[in-house]
């Protein structure tokens, strides 16, 4: 399990002096002078082809950075790891140059070890594959505006996409495909599709999510005390051993929307969760008052919805064909006009054959178009887009 730990800033003033000089030995530097003639941050643009410029460029990395990855897979031997702080008008970006494929791979990392740490605020990161850590593939700490984008976090030993610690606020996960992750060591315990833990901190939202095959849940928010919102999200698949573990531990829930004594009201719009060995959407003991509308729970193990100790509020949402039943409610549960409900249909699905949810994202990043477990209902259901 990921540990809480405190935030580590630290503050860095550029002097036009200093600037100046950074420009006069760094091509692609930039010092401009805004309307009022004071000056703006220094911006810089790096482009990295090889593993050991990338180590560096994220380590050096400083406001208004442009990090720019060439095509091919990186290799390195140290977690890329930065506590730079970019700003609201000087980012540090890390992407893929152009529309080049980049995938950075930790096979050659010593075990334990995460591929990626970002301690900093304003971080933007993007259009890469972050694979084959021996711990965490991507970690993001205390992090303040951080958006990070079509991403996909992929066989890693421990959760793909981790969001923790206090003051984690208003970062945007949009886009991100997390797959095939298992922490071995645990059997499977901890390794979900993106975990958000052990932290605090308003205005985080996942969206555009594709989150499945991995060891444990889908999405867990496991001790986070402030509200998240998830939507237009998929998850599926989870849960299952598919690693051939003789002691396989893992939850698949679809959504775990808690737990770890944190009673938080969570926002979840407009999801699905078909095919994990575990709830389709759980609260997971959390009292909270979550907010569930227009969701689609198919072909889970367990319940399509698990909601039996909370205050959830759960409104036109659809759940076909669990094993473990539709919902499960407690008394402190609200309940109204979904398909188990009385006086509501269920309407039909167009499709049950999921081939195209898996396919291709669109060039934009979008999830796939698709007909699967649609229904042209207005009114319930997830629009599966």
């Amino acid at each position: 399990m990921l540990l809480s730990t405190g935030r580590h800033r630290r503050t860095r003033t550029l002097s036009i002096a200093a600037a100046v000089a950074v420009a006069a030995g760094a091509g692609g530097v930039y010092l401009g002078l805004a309307n009022n003639g004071s000056a703006q941050a220094a911006t810089t643009t790096v482009t990295v082809s090889t593993t050991a410029q990338l180590q560096t460029a994220v380590a050096d990395a400083a406001a208004g950075t442009t990090i720019q990855v060439r095509g091919g897979t990186y290799y390195p031997t140290a977690t890329l790891k930065s506590t730079a702080n970019g700003t609201g008008s000087a980012r540090i970006t890390l992407a893929a140059y152009g529309s080049e494929k980049v995938k950075i791979d930790g096979s050659k990392l010593a075990a334990g070890s995460w591929l990626a740490g970002i301690y900093g605020d304003y971080w933007t990161v993007q259009n890469i594959t972050w694979q084959n850590s021996p711990a965490q593939g991507f970690v993001v700490t205390s992090s303040v505006g951080g958006v990070f984008k079509n991403l996909v976090t992929a066989d890693n030993g421990d959760s793909g996409f981790t969001l923790r610690g206090d003051g984690t606020t208003g970062n945007l996960v949009q886009n991100l495909d997390s797959y095939g992750n298992y922490d071995a060591a645990n059997h499977g315990q901890n390794a979900d599709g993106i975990a958000i833990k052990f932290g605090s901190g308003t205005g985080n939202k996942v969206t555009g999510a594709r989150l499945y095959n991995n060891a444990d849940d889908g999405l867990d928010l496991w001790q986070f005390s402030s509200p998240i919102t998830i939507e237009h999200s998929w998850s599926y698949g989870n849960g299952k051993n598919r690693w051939n573990d003789s002691a396989f531990e893992g939850n698949g829930n679809g959504f775990k929307l808690g737990g770890g004594g944190a009673s938080v009201a969570h926002v979840v719009n407009n999801d699905a969760a078909w095919d994990n060995a575990g709830n389709g959407f759980t609260e997971n003991s959390n009292t909270g008052a979550i907010v569930l509308n227009r969701n689609t729970a198919y072909a889970n193990t367990d319940a399509g919805f698990f909601f039996a100790t909370g205050k959830a509020r759960l409104a036109r949402n659809l759940a076909v064909g669990n094993k473990g039943g539709l919902d499960k409610l407690g008394s402190a549960t609200v309940s109204a006009a979904n398909n188990w409900d009385s006086g509501t249909s269920t309407p039909s699905f167009r499709s049950t054959d999921a081939t195209t949810a898996y396919g291709a994202r669109s060039s934009s990043g979008s999830l796939p178009a698709t007909t699967f477990l649609t229904t042209g209902s207005t009114t319930i259901g997830s629009t599966m887009n």
